[in-house]
């Protein structure tokens, strides 16, 4: 808050101006508005020449925070100038003259008066009430009393800077520190005062708490310094010792007087006495960047990205093209954040290389938000010209709405030219906001939890568009329901083969035994699940695939129960090949339902959905969020397999691979989705060999039904060109792709190097594909980085472990002393008794 307004003119010197602008907005008369302040000083201008509208509104968008006008100039702007940027000049004798409208267009008043009477500035302040009121009498200077006086009474007063010194207060100047600390009162037995202290240049982040007394208080406003009150110590000058001083910007009062802010510009090491920027940790954000940025412009090695961008004024300005349009062109939130961070890191990166900081483009921002005249705000013919011809050019067509013979490209990086920060921003997919979804999806999980059957069905005709009369089928599954092409069902029956021995492989068919000491036994054996829920997503693909990776190791694992959801046909109906697949599998019931509701269903159980104790599947955000939802409540009591994301893929190709099947490899997750993300990681490619795959891409993307899709995908997508297949493994590694398919010159060699990945393809004839329908391995897999701590759906995914231990009398002999001890130790007395108990016995 403002104490008081101090009234400046052209006789007041330097060092009474800098001390005044540190504690808040000064007053300069019209014809002193050219008065040069410091830059970050709040400015208020009283029009005593009664000025022209023209000249108020040029005030305001020169900077000035408000204009105080007489009564007869006021009424010429009032309704066209906001009006928390005026205050009304009256005198005792015009308050009554002033109208409800004037009243209601200005945000409050100076009231001239010969001297300081409370009683007529209270009444003043009841009729403007919710007005500021400021106060300049034409006595003497007011005292420290007096000041609290008017504030008490609600009114500022107003202090000519002739009244006004740097010196001990007498009877006719005060104390500028004196005035300032009038209304400020201490409920510490020393008196001193909470300071909080704040960073200018890293938008007010706190750096510290300290103290402050009415000395430092007065030294810090006087000589610009950060000066605060220690508790053991006396009067601290921060940074006197160390080097790490302060400039203050400026001090400002709570709102209840009782504690102070000093903003400043820190120096040197930090303000924590751990020589770290802030007592309350490391920047981060936009304040970590620029200081990021402002040490690489100062010691970035020859040849990195950034000193390339700090040297190459004509590479920072085409990626600053570049992701302005990226972030034109981004549609989901995530997308938005993701682009809009590249852009950042660009402009700061041009702004650090000019000596521009954050803290200048706020004080820009602001100025521009005094501003009360404003710009049709149209954009530039050569931006408006360049936006209406690339709507028809193939390169930039919208991802909504594509131009059927746009390329689709990818966009490339080169993982030697790039810093950590942009190596991290690489690995990052478009992320499910799961505190989000998990919000939308909650209200669909309670009802179908409340209301079972009713709900769903009503869910279903919402979502699926299908009108059921009931949603659960049970086998014997009529034959009708499965009719197929004899192609299908061949290529089904093979599929079901390869894949059931491959997880029957994985069958522990005996359990494990270990004395681990004599007459100790303990073995571990594996027993199936008894239910579980198998989601097999149905949207923009029929996917029986799902239900044979998911069902068949359920199968396999002697499941008693194998509850089979997904989403009906608009008819009502499953398709076909799923139906066969839940026939194969030996499903104990599919449930016609797609979505949180379906998850909602399997979790908790309705009146005809069986309850199960896991559930397993990929799926939408809706998806993925109710099972993430259910998993955490204790009610439903279920697990889920792992936590599911869009498709991805990562290939990594060196100069012997076919740039048709990199690029078909890669178009082979980039349909399964619009938020699907496909990943080349390129060793030593020329250049031409790279532009032969993103041709291929563009040209078999287009000959795909599923282009739409790939047209939004593709282009969220990335080539990283790499030097080494050790430097492409470990950025593969590290983004722990879902698939990762090898297309190198000996890639059974490569694959030890692997240490994250859902599931690995060696080599140029083993697409993706293979795996995804009828190999035999599982393609429900870690997705979203998390290949880092998941394995795929395997058949131990639907199988529990249990151990067991016998002891006999001699193996307690030995064993149980060891036991008790360690109970007595945790102080559990009745487990050391079970033990005792039993030896005594013996």
């Amino acid at each position: 808050m403002s104490v008081f307004l101090p009234l400046l003119d052209s006789s007041a010197d330097s060092a009474l101006v800098g001390a005044l602008t540190r504690i808040g907005p000064v007053l300069v008369s019209a014809s002193d508005a050219g008065l040069s302040l410091p830059r970050h000083a709040s400015r208020y201008i009283l029009d005593d020449i009664s000025s022209s509208a023209d000249q108020i509104t040029s005030w305001l968008d020169q900077g000035a925070d408000k204009v105080i006008l007489p009564l007869a100039s006021a009424k010429d702007v009032i309704g066209s100038l906001p009006a928390d940027r005026l205050l009304l000049l009256l005198d005792v004798g015009n308050v009554s003259a002033v109208s409800d409208k004037i009243r209601s267009g200005v945000s409050g008043v100076l009231i001239k008066t010969p001297s300081l009477d409370v009683d007529f500035i209270s009444s003043v302040s009841r009729f403007f009430s919710g007005s500021t009121i400021h106060v300049l009498p034409a006595s003497a200077p007011p005292s420290p009393s007096s000041i609290r006086a008017l504030l008490g009474a609600g009114a500022i007063p107003v202090i000519p800077a002739a009244s006004l010194t740097l010196s001990q207060t007498t009877d006719k100047q005060i104390n500028v520190a004196d005035a300032f600390l009038s209304p400020v009162a201490s409920d510490r037995p020393d008196g001193l005062f909470p300071t909080v202290v704040s960073s200018y240049l890293e938008g007010d982040r706190s750096l510290g708490l300290v103290y402050s007394s009415a000395e430092s208080v007065k030294e810090s406003i006087i000589t610009g310094k950060g000066v605060y009150q220690s508790r053991k110590h006396g009067l601290w000058r921060k940074g006197e010792t160390s080097g790490a001083t302060q400039d203050i910007v400026s001090i400002r009062l709570d709102c209840d007087s009782d504690c102070l802010e000093y903003r400043v510009v820190q120096h040197g090491a930090g303000f924590c006495h751990l020589n770290r920027q802030s007592c309350f940790g490391e920047a981060h954000g936009l304040s970590a960047l620029e200081a990021t940025l402002q040490s690489r412009l100062a010691s970035a090695p020859e040849g990195s990205y950034t000193r390339r961008l700090f040297s190459d004024s004509t590479l920072l300005r085409a990626k600053i093209m570049e992701e302005a349009d990226e972030l034109c062109r981004a549609q989901t939130k995530e997308e938005v954040a993701f682009e809009a961070a590249d852009l950042f890191y660009f402009a700061l990166t041009r702004c650090v290389a000019a000596g521009v900081s954050i803290a200048d483009i706020e004080q820009s921002l602001d100025k521009k938000a005094r501003k009360v005249t404003r710009r049709p705000g149209n954009a530039k013919p050569q931006w408006t010209n360049a936006a209406a011809s690339s709507s028809k050019a193939p390169a930039a067509a919208s991802v909504q709405s594509p131009a059927p013979d746009s390329p689709i490209c990818m966009r490339s990086y080169d993982l030697s030219a790039a810093s950590p920060e942009e190596r991290a921003a690489l690995l990052r997919r478009p992320v499910l906001n799961s505190a989000e979804m998990i919000s939308k999806v909650k209200p669909i999980v309670d009802d179908v939890r409340a209301r079972g059957d009713a709900a769903l069905l009503e869910l279903t005709a919402k979502f699926d568009k299908a009108q059921l009369t009931s949603t659960v089928v049970f086998p014997p599954y009529s034959p009708e329901t499965m009719q197929l092409d004899p192609a299908v069902r061949e290529a089904i029956d093979i599929a079901y083969a390869n894949i059931h021995k491959f997880h029957a492989a994985q069958v522990e068919h005996s359990g494990m035994t270990v004395e681990t000491m004599p007459g100790v036994v303990c073995s571990r054996f594996a027993r199936p699940i008894a239910r579980v829920g198998l989601y097999v997503p149905g949207g923009t693909a029929i996917l029986p695939s799902t239900a044979l990776m998911l069902g068949i190791p359920a199968q396999v694992a002697g499941c008693k129960q194998i509850v089979l959801a997904t989403p009906p046909r608009p008819d009502g109906s499953i398709s076909p090949e799923v139906m066969y697949v839940a026939h194969l599998v030996g499903a104990t019931a599919i449930v016609k339902a797609g979505g949180a509701q379906a998850i909602a269903a399997m979790a908790y159980g309705t009146q005809t959905v069986p309850k199960v104790d896991k559930l397993f599947g990929p799926g939408n955000q809706w998806v993925t969020a109710a099972k993430m939802l259910v998993q955490n409540d204790t009610d439903a009591l279920v697990s889920i397999d792992m936590p599911a994301g869009p498709s991805e893929v990562l290939v990594i190709a060196d100069e012997t691979c076919n740039p048709a099947f990199v690029a078909a490899d890669l178009l082979s997750q980039a349909e399964h989705g619009v938020d699907s993300q496909v990943v080349l990681v390129t060793v030593n490619l020329s250049d031409d060999t790279v532009a032969s795959i993103e041709a291929e891409v563009d040209a078999q993307a287009h000959a795909l039904p599923r282009v739409d899709i790939v047209r939004q995908s593709i282009p969220k997508s990335i080539i990283v060109r790499t030097q080494s297949v050790e430097e492409a493994l470990a950025f593969s590694n590290d983004y722990a792709p879902e698939h990762l398919i090898l297309h190198l010159r000996n890639a059974p060699a490569a694959v030890p190097l692997v240490e994250n990945a859902g599931s690995v393809f060696v080599g140029p004839y083993s697409p993706e594909s293979c795996g995804d329908y009828a190999s035999g391995t599982n393609h429900t897999l870690p997705t979203n980085g998390y290949a880092r701590q998941f394995s795929g759906v395997n058949t131990l995914s639907f199988q529990k472990h249990i151990t067991s231990q016998e002891v006999t009398a001699d193996g307690l002999r030995k064993l149980g002393p060891v036991v008790a001890t360690l109970a007595d130790c945790e102080g559990l007395d009745a487990h050391a008794n079970a033990v005792r108990i039993r030896l005594r016995a013996l």
